[in-house]
């Protein structure tokens, strides 16, 4: 997971802000793959793309691998969606458009698993607290609604098409176990002797 982790950090550092002068330096004969048409236009075909890429085996285990470690959802969101863009999908636009229902269908693999979940990073501080997606402030009613799905255990109707339901049915079962450092780990076995700090040392009342 380290290298997922690094690629969030370098995702919230650049936000997908170009270099300074970056654009007089490119080859106009060699434009890179987001200067040119995104291969998608339209949100529907975008989040079927999605959908397939989160379900492969390899990366299903890797994101509910990360979720499970702590990592926020919408980190990992934001590290795919924008990995896109770098590739062509889809424009900025529609990048900030698939964000919201991207969210509810990792959340929905996570339930699927029974997986802990953080949704975004200022879950657990103080709800006036803004979070950020792409450089833009998520309005507190999206925030609402996602904390709603998270305790509800289902996502909004509309989010997953009939095709995803059933392919979530059919995922492989995962036995994802918190990693031993995590707080949602649990020790094996109770600590019962464990000297207490209060007790005096051995042998200073012989």
């Amino acid at each position: 997971m380290a290298d997922t982790l690094t690629e969030i950090e370098n995702v919230r550092g650049s936000m997908g802000r170009p270099l300074p002068g970056q654009s007089l330096t490119n080859d106009p004969e060699n434009p890179a793959p987001f200067e040119q048409a995104p291969q998608f236009t339209d949100v529907h075909d975008a989040l079927e793309h999605l959908w397939t890429r989160f379900i492969e085996p390899e990366a299903y285990r890797s994101i509910l691998g990360a979720v499970a470690e702590g990592t926020p959802i919408m980190d990992l969101v934001q590290v795919t969606l924008y990995h896109g863009f770098t590739e062509g999908m889809w424009n900025p636009d529609l990048m900030l458009m698939l964000a919201e229902p991207a969210t509810y269908m990792i959340m929905a693999l996570a339930e699927r698993q029974d997986i802990p979940m953080t949704i975004y990073k200022g879950e657990l501080e103080d709800e006036t607290d803004e979070e950020m997606l792409f450089g833009t402030t998520l309005s507190d009613d999206k925030l609402k609604r996602l904390k709603r799905s998270k305790e509800s255990g289902s996502v909004p109707k509309g989010i997953l098409t009939a095709d995803m339901e059933q392919d979530l049915e059919s995922v492989e079962d995962l036995d994802i176990s918190p990693p031993v450092d995590s707080l949602m780990a649990r020790p094996e076995k109770p600590v019962t002797d464990q000297q207490s700090l209060m007790a005096a040392p051995n042998g200073a009342n012989q």
